[in-house]
């Protein structure tokens, strides 16, 4: 089976080539991925933990569901994918902004993403993919303030990213 690949990108976000996605990781090259954000009616974020086997971040804490766009796929064709891979739900996204980031990890992998942040609203449990997903829960975003300055070890380098410099573009 091929590796899947991420999508190579300059500071525009403009497609530079293609990439296997452990190889993008390892080099830390800028690539295209998406943060999705789904919240109920009562304004809470739908958080999802890691699967403990992930190969960086495992058990962390996250936003609903983020990956990496394919090769001619829309990013909002991504996040619906991914979301339904992932938590087992399909829903309405649409797309609030977009920033650069680069993190390393304590494996020696970095993500180095050009991210799109994608919102929408959902009212049900998730039916979630334990391949992909270890738990979720709702939480308000003043509860997940509070306990990312309590336990920041316990939230994802991009969800913190997010959440601190941009989350005016995550409310509904």
């Amino acid at each position: 089976m091929e590796e899947e690949k991420v999508i190579l990108v300059n500071d525009k976000d403009e497609q530079i080539g293609l990439m296997p996605k452990q190889e993008a990781h390892e080099k830390g090259i800028l690539h295209r991925a998406f943060s999705v954000f789904v919240f109920n009616d009562s304004r809470q974020l739908m958080m999802q933990q890691r699967a403990l086997h992930k190969y960086h971040s495992p058990g962390l804490w996250t936003n609903t569901c983020c990956s990496h766009q394919r090769d001619s796929e829309s990013t909002l064709d991504a996040g619906m994918r991914r979301l339904q891979e992932e938590m087992g739900f399909s829903t309405s996204l649409k797309k609030t902004t977009s920033f650069i980031y680069k993190a390393p990890f304590d494996n020696g992998l970095t993500e180095h993403e050009f991210d799109h942040i994608l919102i929408g609203t959902y009212n049900q449990d998730p039916k979630i993919n334990s391949d992909e997903v270890a738990s979720w829960k709702w939480m308000c975003l003043e509860d997940i303030k509070e306990d990312i300055q309590k336990n920041p070890d316990s939230y994802t380098a991009w969800f913190k990213i997010i959440f601190d410099k941009f989350q005016h573009h995550i409310t509904i």
